[in-house]
């Protein structure tokens, strides 16, 4: 069960970095970013007779091995509205048998977690996708918004609107369904792109995901070929801002049915 006094949900911690002169007084701010977040959830065992808690504990502690990997931290409101943590155990279960903290039959543990990303995450994830090489209407506004159909030919949206729910910024992953000869993706002065040949760049059948996800940033097709070589000089994999914003799509699909994929998770600053 878990108890009362729970730390580090809320705003994940900040880093303020600074330049300090000899001859002012205080110093000038130049940047801030969110540091990895530092959690203590209370937790309170009680099993029926010794070796039910000796075996609970047991449960507990295997589950939680870092070397294992991370763990999803999950919660709640309720609005059911769930958020997710992704962290690894840092400490609390080494045991403490005084008095108030642990009997026969129960214990008490204040369990510590890290959280290198510091974002809560939602389980619903946000997802657009534009189907042409049918010759269907160019963006078409007649029925359901999503998938919509585009022509064949150059698709070129240049104030495509992305609204992203999350308190922070999101990192999109595009697919894109061959054949297509080429594309760019634009959000203000941030591009990259792979230009238009004269063969397709995405071949009939191929699938391109480009994740630009911190820790991931691959261009990569399904059966493994590296893309980034066929990238323009100096690309930026961009993020997605909170809010409402707009995109830039241009591509150039081959003959055939093609298709585009926008999705993406939204973050949260607290639960």
């Amino acid at each position: 069960m878990i108890q009362s006094g729970a730390q580090g949900l809320d705003m994940p911690p900040v880093e303020l970095h600074a330049d300090a002169s000899p001859n002012l007084h205080g110093s000038l701010y130049r940047s801030a970013r969110y540091a990895q977040r530092e959690v203590m959830i209370p937790v309170y065992l009680h099993g029926v007779d010794r070796r039910t808690l000796k075996r609970l504990k047991r449960r507990l502690v295997s589950a939680l091995d870092p070397l294992a990997g991370y763990c999803v931290l999950k919660f709640v409101e309720a609005d059911s509205q769930p958020r997710y943590l992704h962290c690894y155990y840092k400490g609390g279960l080494e045991g403490d048998e005084g008095e108030d903290t642990a009997g026969f039959r129960w214990a008490m543990f204040g369990i510590q977690f890290t959280a290198f990303d510091p974002f809560f995450y939602s389980d619903q994830l946000q997802v657009a996708e534009w189907k042409f090489g049918k010759g269907k209407g160019f963006l078409s506004t007649q029925g359901a918004f999503l998938p919509l159909g585009l022509e064949k030919g150059l698709v070129s949206t240049p104030d495509l609107a992305v609204h992203n729910p999350g308190d922070t910024e999101a990192w999109p992953v595009w697919e894109l369904q061959g054949p297509v000869r080429g594309f760019r993706f634009s959000f203000g002065d941030k591009t990259f792109e792979i230009p238009a040949a004269t063969t397709d760049v995405v071949a009939a059948g191929r699938t391109l995901t480009i994740d630009t996800r911190p820790g991931y940033k691959i261009l990569r097709d399904d059966q493994g070929r590296n893309y980034w070589e066929d990238l323009s000089p100096n690309p930026v994999l961009w993020s997605v801002p909170s809010g409402t914003s707009k995109i830039s799509v241009e591509m150039a699909p081959a003959s055939g049915a093609s298709s585009l994929r926008l999705s993406f998770r939204p973050r949260y600053k607290c639960y």
